[in-house]
């Protein structure tokens, strides 16, 4: 399984971008997908994540509310919503995917990676 993510850039703080990551190659579900985001000098941490099932979603407190996260399983795509960007934001964005119908919280859990989408958000 092959992941690639696109749709990074740079953006005023209060702004709005959309990331995409399709899956390509031998994809078989069900498979979870999650954004981790990794700041400069920082961990890689999780952002959001969704299961199989698109009605299972789950957010960490820092972009509840900013972040949406959707997947179009016709299309293998996981998207990410990120409005109201703040300067903390700014950080290379990796989607991640993984078999089962679960949804991890834990970078571990994933075995598939993207290559990563800087996002660059400026006060």
């Amino acid at each position: 399984v092959q992941l690639q993510a696109s749709g990074g850039g740079l953006v005023q703080a209060g702004g709005s971008l959309r990331l995409s990551c399709a899956a390509s190659g031998r994809t078989f579900s069900p498979y979870a997908m999650a954004w981790f985001r990794q700041g400069p000098g920082k961990e890689r941490e999780f952002v959001a994540g969704i299961a199989w099932t698109t009605s299972i979603t789950y957010y960490e407190d820092y972009v509840k509310g900013r972040f949406t996260i959707s997947r179009d399983n016709a299309k293998n795509t996981v998207y990410l919503q990120m409005n109201s960007l703040k300067p903390e934001d700014t950080a290379v964005y990796y989607c991640a995917a993984t078999y089962g119908s679960m949804l991890y919280l834990s970078r571990n859990e994933y075995n598939y990676w993207g290559q990563g989408t800087q996002v660059t958000v400026s006060s």
